[in-house]
């Protein structure tokens, strides 16, 4: 692509092309493999469980836990993170906007490392949700970690190893979660 066209450079969850069409509301288009240079995945954003629009329960009936961690890049200057590029129209990215309530976008055009296009980005954690470091407390849900790596799996058996071995866990706990608060927008996915 070039010009004008408009790609999101997806990193966790976005992977999914069932999880993008939901919030897109059309099939999109065949992911394009890429690398993000200068840039490091792990968990480190986090949303308070109780407060925020979906509020999970441990299924093992361990109580709510008080934060859940998701994926988020952070400036590395030897890094690499392996992804997909998904084009978009503006209104898409509004969309996506919705979806990522906890995320900014970040221009990263010239830092991709794959196919050509006018103009990407991607999203970063919000400084009010950025958690370099867990708090106490907090948890992975399992159905967010599932999905994220079957979404890495679509895209290739290497894509699924380069994503493991790129993304920094933290010593937290992997938890079932059930909903148990649904204030959540719509394309929001609503299993994690």
């Amino acid at each position: 692509m070039s010009g004008d066209a408009l790609a999101v450079f997806a990193y966790g969850s976005l992977v999914s092309r069932a999880s993008a069409a939901a919030t897109l509301g059309r099939e999109p288009a065949p992911f394009e493999p890429a690398v993000l240079t200068g840039w490091r995945r792990g968990f480190v954003q986090a949303r308070h469980n109780p407060s925020c629009e979906k509020t999970f329960a441990r299924a093992d009936g361990g109580g709510v836990p008080e934060w859940i961690l998701g994926l988020g890049i952070e400036p590395d200057p030897g890094g690499r993170v392996n992804g997909a590029l998904l084009g978009l129209t503006e209104a898409e990215a509004d969309r996506l906007d919705a979806r990522e309530l906890r995320y900014e976008r970040r221009d990263v055009t010239d830092a991709i490392d794959g196919p050509a296009w006018g103009r990407v980005f991607t999203y970063v954690a919000r400084e009010a949700h950025r958690a370099p470091e867990p708090p106490p407390g907090a948890v992975i849900l399992a159905s967010y970690a599932a999905a994220t790596e079957a979404a890495f799996s679509e895209l290739g058996p290497a894509e699924l190893e380069r994503y493991r071995e790129s993304t920094l866990v933290p010593d937290v706990e992997i938890v079932e979660g059930v909903l148990i608060r649904d204030e959540i927008p719509p394309g929001n996915p609503r299993e994690w």
